[in-house]
């Protein structure tokens, strides 16, 4: 048994036995994996798998996605020039079945309590990932929202409206069926603007609301704050029916976020920390 299993390493020797299918989809042999968590014997580790199995459909995950059932053709010597073959045993595994079957190993042996830690640094490194993401796609969404709400403004102001927090009301009344007031108070998002608090679903389906009505108003040339408004309103009100009409959460319903600022600190602290690695 090889207890020389070091955290820094595990990285490498993890990714050493991964393999590609034809499509291009990561796995893992489970006979290749079996040393490296520090079993010797197929039989305790196949009780491991099918533990790691249960955990994957209890997590409502569609096992035969995650385990695959293979079969590996092994040569036998005989002691003489013939020799013969037989079937053994043996799994293709996703990432993420490698990393339940490391939780549910026997944290007693180093190799498991490694892979343990090792995995929970992956994961952990992959949410940041996918948070990072977010926050990029989210602060880009934001920008374009407030670049077409200024010109949307513009827009409205020729079209000689006065009261912008009014007609800016008549979008939201719109689309959420509810003056920002009330949006805030039902997202208790206290003083804060409705869109720094909101996800990139919600600023999508804004910036849908503010680009169609402005085109709306220029193509018909639209005059007179009333009709502005009411052009607000039903632009904002097809937006939301188009929502329901595919099944989509409707806007007020969407869960608020961390404000815009918090996206910025998170994305300008990792281009530093890039930055800092590179010297």
């Amino acid at each position: 048994m090889n207890n020389e299993l070091l955290p820094n390493s595990i990285n490498k020797r993890f990714e050493d036995i991964k393999k590609n299918n034809p499509e291009g989809f990561e796995f893992w042999n489970a006979r290749d994996l079996m040393p490296l968590l520090g079993y010797d014997e197929w039989r305790n580790f196949k009780k491991i798998i099918i533990k790691a199995r249960r955990v994957c459909k209890n997590s409502c995950q569609v096992i035969e996605n995650h385990f695959v059932d293979v079969n590996k053709m092994i040569i036998i010597a005989t002691g003489t020039v013939r020799e013969t073959t037989r079937t053994i045993e043996d799994y293709s595994l996703s990432r993420y079945a490698c990393y339940l079957i490391a939780q549910n190993g026997d944290s007693s042996k180093v190799q498991i309590a490694t892979a343990q830690t090792y995995f929970a640094v992956q994961t952990r490194k992959q949410e940041i990932t996918e948070q990072l993401s977010g926050d990029r796609k989210r602060l880009f969404i934001r920008k374009e929202v407030k670049n077409q709400n200024k010109k949307l403004f513009d827009t409205a102001k020729q079209a000689g409206v006065n009261n912008f927090g009014k007609f800016n009301n008549y979008g939201y009344l719109g689309l959420y069926g509810l003056i920002a007031e009330d949006i805030k108070k039902k997202k208790g998002i206290g003083k804060d603007d409705i869109l720094d608090r909101a996800g990139s679903t919600e600023l999508a389906a804004n910036l849908f609301r503010i680009t169609q009505t402005d085109e709306k108003i220029i193509k018909e040339e639209i005059i007179g704050e009333e009709k502005a408004n009411t052009t607000h309103f039903d632009v904002g009100q097809k937006v939301r029916n188009t929502i329901n009409a595919l099944g989509g959460t409707m806007p007020e319903d969407l869960p608020s976020t961390d404000n815009i600022s918090s996206a910025k600190t998170r994305l300008r602290k990792a281009n530093n920390k890039k930055i800092k690695g590179k010297k």
